[in-house]
């Protein structure tokens, strides 16, 4: 079910297992200036979450922010064709079979204006196959002042299940606004990623929505600020 989280953005929780620990998964919502949706990351569509999606406005951008969470990304765009699906950068090398409309760029037109982008460039994780490159894009919603991210950081509290608090304990992202131990070792190229931190701390969020973790509702910048100066082992101005 969709919660309302601000003035136009909701999220939708779900049930998802990475490694085997319970993670789960989330879905935001941005309602734009003309009633349009943006749905960023969708998770399954079931009816309950499409009936609250056309009482609040019209699908018109389906959003696969990364490499890795475009799973439902086609079961909304069947449902909605109208909608234009966007999707990161070599997603269509990835999963040619995906009805992708255009690529990711922050300098395109038609790309919804209520969201500001950045590509978290050079950012990499320890996947089931190697090191894996990311290319996820990093959402600011100025209205709401908040920052929507997928994978480019966790947050894991008591709300999960002791062994994923036991887990997050160990590699990282438990009560930390951080990437884990995998992207950090699998993550070399980190004088682009300051260059990609260093452009989000510029705007101006205190909320934060992440895929996998607590969503923090105040002192989001200072603590992601904290959180990537702990991961690249030094401060970022």
């Amino acid at each position: 079910m969709l919660k309302e989280i601000d003035t136009d953005i909701w999220v939708a929780d779900a049930p998802f297992k990475y490694f085997g620990l319970s993670v789960g998964t989330r879905m935001t919502v941005v309602r734009l200036a003309n009633r349009g949706l943006a749905v960023i990351s969708p998770i399954q569509l079931d009816n309950d979450i499409a009936q609250q999606l056309d009482k609040l406005g019209t699908v018109s951008h389906i959003i696969a922010p990364n490499l890795y969470h475009y799973l439902f990304a086609s079961d909304f765009k069947a449902f909605y064709p109208q909608a234009i699906f966007w999707a990161t950068s070599g997603m269509e090398v990835k999963k040619p079979e995906l009805p992708i409309n255009r690529t990711i760029n922050n300098n395109t037109d038609d790309f919804p204006s209520n969201l500001q982008c950045v590509l978290f460039d050079g950012f990499r994780t320890l996947g089931l196959k190697g090191l894996d490159i990311v290319n996820e894009w990093v959402f600011f919603h100025p209205k709401s002042r908040t920052l929507i991210l997928t994978d480019t950081a966790f947050h894991f509290d008591d709300n999960f299940p002791l062994i994923t608090q036991f887990a997050a304990r160990v590699i990282g992202g438990y009560k930390n606004l951080s990437p884990s131990l995998l992207e950090k070792v699998a993550t070399t190229e980190k004088a682009k990623v300051k260059l990609a931190v260093q452009k989000i701390l510029d705007w101006d969020f205190e909320r934060v929505i992440m895929a996998h973790g607590s969503i923090i509702e105040s002192q989001g910048k200072q603590r992601f600020k904290a959180g990537y100066e702990s991961f690249l082992g030094q401060s970022i101005n």
